[in-house]
């Protein structure tokens, strides 16, 4: 299973848009790929870059669109 690299912006808090950039064989070249491309943006929290295992890019861009719950955190955890 190839590893798939998307850039995602947040235009606002609930939608997300990503935009396939490129995909790898190799996980050491998708994460040096992936770690070049966070170089090059700013610390601002609207872009992010996301490396991603799966069986197809259209497998990828769910698993990144699939809404997950919160963590809670317990009492005795704080």
């Amino acid at each position: 299973m190839p590893y798939y690299v998307f850039k995602i912006t947040h235009p606002t808090p609930i939608l997300k848009n990503l935009e396939y950039l490129e995909s790898f064989e190799a996980y050491k070249d998708a994460r040096n790929f992936t770690r070049a491309q966070r170089a090059t943006v700013p610390i601002d929290g609207a872009i992010t870059f996301k490396l991603v295992h799966a069986a197809t890019q259209l497998g990828a861009e769910e698993l990144l669109m699939e809404k997950r719950p919160e963590t809670v955190t317990m009492e005795w955890e704080k």
